[in-house]
């Protein structure tokens, strides 16, 4: 015997999935809005032709609260899709997973409290260590397929690292808040309407 729904049904069925949907939509849109701002350099936004690395701001933002595995799957996902704009060796995939992983596992062992602070501190050193990894990947690389200038390679490479990665270091912290206020606020507060 088959039931026919009626029209609470329908509502209390829609109540149960519009938080998840509406949940999955501004996590979608909040990526989609990271990947446009990677290339645009508005006034206050670069130092030293370096901008901020909203994708991985946005990586931070997300494995705060959630167990390794979910950061490391942003940070892949994430690295793929800038590899897909950008060229793909270096990955940044590499460096997204690395800062997804440690930035849940610093939150896990609960060395930092939850502020703007903490944020801006763990967004400053996973900027760092990111742009660390790409400098060894494109050293790794030079170290391969360019042996007969493998100094001059390697010199450019670290000279330029420390300037990336500390312009970039800054932008991401100082620019962290713009993401992780209201997505950590949209979370907090879906968490709590979704249904368990």
């Amino acid at each position: 015997m088959t039931r026919v729904m009626t029209l609470s049904d329908r509502l209390n069925l829609g109540s149960k999935q519009g938080p998840r949907i509406a949940n999955w939509s501004i996590t979608v849109l909040s990526v989609v809005l990271c990947v446009l701002m990677l290339p645009t350099r508005f006034p206050g936004m670069e130092l030293l032709g370096v901008g901020p690395n909203w994708l991985l701001i946005w990586v931070v933002a997300w494995s705060v609260k959630r167990p390794a595995w979910q950061g490391a799957i942003a940070g892949l996902v994430l690295g793929l899709i800038q590899d897909g704009m950008t060229a793909t060796t270096p990955s940044h995939a590499v460096g997204l997973v690395i800062a997804g992983v440690l930035t849940a596992r610093i939150q896990k062992q609960r060395f930092l409290q939850e502020d703007f602070i903490s944020i801006a501190l763990i967004v400053f050193g996973m900027a760092v260590l990111s742009e660390t990894i790409t400098a060894l990947q494109f050293s790794v690389h030079a170290w391969i397929n360019d042996r007969d200038s493998i100094q001059y390679s390697l010199s450019r490479i670290w000279y330029y690292h420390q300037r990336i990665a500390l312009s970039s270091a800054i932008l991401s912290s100082m620019w962290s808040p713009v993401i992780y206020y209201p997505l950590n606020r949209w979370w907090e507060r879906i968490k709590a309407v979704e249904p368990s």
